[in-house]
């Protein structure tokens, strides 16, 4: 049983160090006798469902916890949400003892303490040749996704937005069992419409926390599913936006907005409160009543901070999404934006879509005019009016009290950002008044000018030296700060964006993570008081999430896994031109599978990928099995006895869209089924780039499929020449039949003394 706040000896995946790790990092001590008097959220839980009927299942919950509290009434002041529909458990005020005590229930999987997750914060669609206008394609097969409905969970939506109208819009799906709950701004007569046909939000594990002190009206919160924050409204516009003409921020990036699907219908599920953010059993509860109501995809842009959690024991969202995917709505997620740096990327199960950022063929740059009339372009959303020339300044040159005493009012500033010190200076520069600031940066990153009150603009360190040089060469140096401007297509390079989060998955790292990557820098989309940019992982996921919907309506026997398959299988490597994508970090390198995953979504390519990768409940059993969870625990998750074999199996074997070997020692041979979805008289046969040192034979050297063979099995014999331990080096298999490329990432890492760095 794991239990993950107190201490636990009956797991391989030791919760101690977990809680030791909260204890330090967060600078203080909390005595075992003070842990056990507070009372704190937890989620108890119980894996699949025992029952069918909802009443019958909550009625199973009580009968677990009044034993533990000693009285019906006791339970029932206790618990804060019966997980009911899609899966099975409760969340409860619980000291530590009676968490521990309830976590020695035969019936429990596990119980987690409460945990607070955060948000991860026009052209893309043409860009990915996304097109409404094509007489084919996907948007064309699904009238532009009409009986697709995509369930968000998010911080709410601001339903009056020109981009949730429901113009042109038939009925509601029949399917649909949710539904509109009005509150605070928000009267679901109103404002629901046959766009928006779901608006929930979830209040009972904050008011636990809070102890039902949450000031509403203080945080700027609506107590409904009202969006305060925007993040959820620019979700929601992503994935499924109506067509809106002239939409642009302060006319950059002006044109028609709407989403991967103009006529898919959201259902939008509020967990995600101001500062607080979300909190996982309100989360869980959302996801439980996605199921429930019968969205064909779940899309989720939160998420946790490196460390990753491990799948069912730690992660919430894991474990909910484990159920969805188990009744046929695949989950997308947001892999984070806690990039450049290797192993950061999160929501990392096997059965969740998890999904990376990139840049597109869209850029503002914005001219920067020195005194001796040369004009470079900066980065940035500069809608500030144009500064014109006026004296131009190095901020390593400037004294405290030069700056103290407001003498850089209306000048530009040239400020090089290498370290906190640099950083913090700019910000009193900021505050002192100055006319503009330049940002030279090693990467550059535009969003340092986000939330600015003065116009911004970032050059990278060669452009940043020649202004540089041009200030120390000249008496009186001069510059003028112009207004971005609007450039698409050539000469902007595509790009894995530097917040987007990377792999190797540090939970299991023989699971390629990110899957797939989709725009996610300068998105313009609604937000409450208009049209706004903006970045990160946030918005690339309803892309994707988008996307999924409308293939569930081209493919609607496809599993999840299935279709996470055709994402990977078809992705683009290069951007939509041909050209190659770059990945922004320390230092800018050809993009990879722990950047991208499978690479660039392609949306006209996945509905027909020839072959899918696919798993299903025992695929997921082999992944547990071979991850050292307990026969008990996998039993209970899944609903029905299980009895993992000896030895158990290896990781390298699941039927995963890519191989990942991040230990290889000598030799080792990894097997994978693949599913033709094409035509039934089909031959593949394998194309090989094999990594660097690494040898790879396929067998066999034909798959051979027809109207009795639908399933091939294949096996891959890796083999290393390295003698010494390396990092990873990358490669790809494709099974070609002259129409499809069914190509997957390879990635493989020699250890030749394990477990050493």
């Amino acid at each position: 049983m794991r239990y993950c706040f107190l201490i636990s000896n009956t797991s391989s995946k030791a919760c101690p160090l977990v809680i030791s790790l909260v204890l330090i990092l967060n600078g203080v001590f909390i005595s075992a006798a003070q842990v056990n008097l507070l009372n704190k959220v937890h989620i108890v839980h119980l894996g699949a469902k025992k029952h069918d009927t909802p009443e019958l299942v909550t009625k199973s919950h009580y009968q677990i916890l009044e034993p533990i509290l000693g009285s019906k009434e006791a339970a029932q002041k206790s618990i804060v949400y019966n997980y009911k529909h899609g899966f099975s458990g409760f969340a409860a005020k619980l000291t530590a003892s009676q968490a521990k005590n309830l976590s020695a229930h035969p019936e429990v999987l596990c119980v987690i303490p409460s945990r607070t997750l955060r948000l991860k914060t026009t052209r893309a669609f043409d860009y990915l040749g996304l097109l409404p206008s094509s007489p084919k394609g996907l948007l064309h097969d699904t009238r532009l996704g009409s009986e697709a409905i995509i369930g968000i969970i998010d911080s709410g939506i601001w339903p009056e937005s020109e981009s949730f109208k429901d113009t042109g819009l038939g009925p509601i799906p029949q399917r649909w069992k949710g539904k509109c709950v009005s509150g605070d701004g928000f009267d679901a007569s109103k404002h629901c419409n046959k766009k928006l046909i779901g608006a929930e939000f979830y209040v009972d594990s904050l008011a636990a926390e809070t102890n039902g002190q949450y000031d509403f009206h203080a945080e700027n919160e609506y107590r409904s599913a009202r969006d305060a924050a925007g993040h959820g409204t620019h979700v929601s516009a992503i994935a499924a936006g109506s067509f809106v003409a002239n939409a642009s921020y302060k006319g950059l990036g002006g044109g028609a907005a709407r989403g991967v699907g103009p006529h898919v219908r959201i259902a939008m599920y509020k967990t995600c409160w101001g500062k607080l953010g979300c909190l996982t059993p309100d989360v869980l509860k959302a996801i439980d009543h996605s199921i429930r109501d019968g969205v064909d995809v779940i899309s989720i842009s939160i998420g946790a901070d490196a460390p990753a959690g491990f799948e069912i024991d730690t992660s919430d969202v894991s474990f909910g999404s484990f159920h969805a995917v188990m009744k046929g709505i695949p989950v997308v997620c947001s892999a984070g934006n806690e990039g450049p740096n290797a192993q950061t990327v999160d929501n990392v199960a096997p059965w969740i879509i998890t999904v990376a950022a990139t840049s597109m063929d869209r850029s503002f740059p914005i001219p920067i005019t020195l005194g001796n009339n040369i004009t470079i372009l900066g980065e940035g959303l500069n809608t500030f009016p144009e500064v014109g020339f006026t004296d131009l300044l190095l901020q390593e040159e400037l004294m405290e009290t030069s700056i103290a005493q407001g003498q850089i009012k209306g000048k530009i500033v040239l400020a090089f950002t290498p370290n906190n010190e640099a950083i913090q200076k700019a910000d009193r520069v900021l505050n002192a008044g100055c006319a503009g600031i330049i940002y030279a940066q090693s990467v550059v990153d535009p969003t340092v000018c986000s939330g600015l009150d003065v116009p911004c603009a970032v050059v990278d360190y060669e452009f940043g030296t020649d202004m540089l040089y041009y200030i120390e060469t000249t008496d009186v140096p001069l510059a003028k700060l112009s207004t971005s401007k609007t450039l698409v297509g050539r000469p902007v390079a595509s790009r894995v964006a530097r917040f987007s989060c990377r792999g190797p998955n540090s939970v299991s790292p023989a699971i390629l993570k990110p899957d797939i990557a989709a725009p996610g820098v300068n998105i313009l989309s609604a937000v409450p008081d208009g049209y706004k940019f903006m970045s990160g992982t946030s918005m690339s996921t309803p892309i994707v999430s988008g996307i999924v919907g409308l293939i569930r309506q081209t493919r609607p026997d496809w599993s999840p896994a299935a279709i996470r398959s055709a994402l990977v299988t078809t992705a683009w490597r290069t951007d939509p031109s041909g050209e190659p994508i770059f990945s922004e970090g320390a230092t800018r390198k050809l993009a990879d599978p722990f950047d991208y995953g499978g690479g660039l979504i392609n949306p006209e390519k996945v509905t027909d990928p020839g072959l899918v990768y696919d798993m299903g409940l025992d695929d997921y059993i082999h992944y547990l099995c071979s991850a050292d969870y307990s026969d008990n625990e996998i039993s209970k998750l899944i609903g029905k006895p299980n009895q993992c074999p000896s030895p158990r199996p290896s990781m390298l074997d699941l039927n995963m869209p890519s191989i990942t070997i991040p230990s290889l020692t000598g030799e080792v041979t990894v097997t994978r089924t693949v599913t033709n979805v094409g035509p039934a008289d089909s031959v593949y046969k394998p194309v090989i780039e094999p990594p660097f040192g690494i040898e790879l034979e396929v067998n066999p050297k034909t798959l051979v499929f027809g109207s009795n063979t639908t399933k091939n099995t294949f096996s891959v014999r890796v083999r290393s020449n390295h003698q010494v331990n390396g990092d990873f080096y990358f490669g790809s298999l494709c099974w070609t039949d002259g129409a499809h490329n069914v190509t997957i990432p390879v990635s493989i890492r020699t250890k030749i003394l394990r477990n050493y760095v």
